[in-house]
């Protein structure tokens, strides 16, 4: 019998873009480096056969050592937990205790130093002197070059509705018109739902549904508004859908909580504002998240991102629970086990925020390591 050299038939087309589409996006990078031929397969399935989806990012942080966080990622696109770490040479070090607003903006305050975060994996901190207010629980937004610090003043303040914003062009604080008399008796961030859309800065009240507007370019306040699709809902947050404002709210009242559900706004705030329900969570995680009690509304977590809207309790902190907007219009719920709080660390300070990860992202990075767990 005649013995033949045998050469190994190699993967092309629709088929190595199939076996790419399994593979976890940190994977791909050095995937797309293999070859010419791979590099196009990597790209041809992310862009048509399992695109790249929003992460949601979690850190946890040492109460008595600020400076210990562990960041972990999940990637929705993978249905994988990565846990993200530095290189020992590039360490990033907080003397603080580090906050999240309207799920993608992250930053620390101290009466020393202001610091905050822009890019996606929150590797890059930049260092800014205080705001003139001191303030223990304020209002913080990013809003294009201005970054928004309102409320939370100190009782010793004298102004309790004191805003500031800080210019990220000219490195200045500006002082900036108090906010509305209203919202006095619920300033800090504990009471109030943050949101932006475009050059807007949303407050909602989480409980009533009051809510204002603050323009930092104009320095103008609008409102109140009623952000309460209907007068069931006992308490919402907002936030951003593919950047359409957003509202989630818990529909029931007192003990009888009769579920959770999604909107989207249509037209201007005011007489002209409509809601349209996008979905609304199944009964059963509302079961697991909230416990079936509104005494567990306070510790809720909410994070938007693209098209996904992540729900987390810090009181059951086993599960998360992830909606993706599928075409804008319906709502696909899913229970995520959340890897990154553990009866370990679930006394430790917990942060969630968001990521609009795209491949060029990984590229930079080159200063990451990141692990599948």
């Amino acid at each position: 019998m005649e013995v033949r050299d045998f050469q190994e038939t190699p993967f092309h087309g629709d088929i190595l873009e199939a076996i790419f589409s399994h593979v976890p996006l940190v994977h791909l990078l050095a995937a797309s480096h293999a070859s010419k031929s791979w590099k196009r397969a990597v790209f041809s399935s992310l862009s048509h056969v399992n695109p790249i989806k929003p992460w949601l990012i979690i850190l946890t942080q040492c109460p008595r050592a600020p400076h210990l966080i562990t960041t972990h990622a999940y990637d929705p696109r993978s249905h994988v937990w990565l846990e993200i770490k530095q290189k020992p040479s590039m360490p990033i070090k907080h003397a603080s205790a580090v906050r999240s607003s309207h799920s993608t903006f992250l930053y620390t305050l101290s009466p020393a130093e202001f610091a905050f975060s822009l890019d996606p994996l929150h590797l890059k901190w930049h260092h800014a002197p205080p705001p003139t207010v001191w303030r223990t629980d304020p209002i913080v937004a990013c809003v294009g070059n201005h970054i928004v610090i309102a409320g939370g003043a100190c009782d010793f303040e004298d102004d309790p509705l004191a805003v500031e914003t800080y210019d990220t062009v000219k490195n200045a604080w500006v002082t900036c018109q108090s906010m509305p008399e209203l919202l006095k008796g619920s300033t800090a961030s504990t009471w109030l739902s943050v949101a932006v859309v475009g050059d807007t800065m949303y407050l909602t009240e989480k409980y009533s549904g009051m809510t204002y507007t603050f323009n930092p370019i104009a320095n103008l306040w609008n409102g109140p508004f009623d952000m309460r699709p209907d007068q069931n809902v006992m308490f919402c947050v907002t936030g951003t859908l593919r950047k359409r404002l957003a509202v989630a709210g818990v529909v029931g009242e007192g003990e009888n909580m009769k579920g959770v559900k999604i909107w989207v706004v249509k037209g201007e705030l005011g007489s002209g504002m409509g809601m349209e329900e996008l979905g609304e969570m199944p009964k059963e995680m509302v079961e697991k998240i909230m416990g079936g009690s509104e005494f567990g509304l306070g510790s809720v977590v909410v994070t938007w991102v693209g098209d996904f809207v992540y729900v987390w309790n810090s009181i059951n902190w086993k599960e998360v629970m992830m909606c993706e907007v599928v075409n804008g219009s319906t709502c696909e719920w899913k229970s995520v086990n959340n890897v990154a709080v553990n009866e370990r660390t679930r006394m430790k300070r917990v942060v969630l925020s968001s990521a609009d990860v795209c491949f060029e992202n990984l590229r930079r990075e080159v200063g990451i390591c990141m692990t599948v767990v």
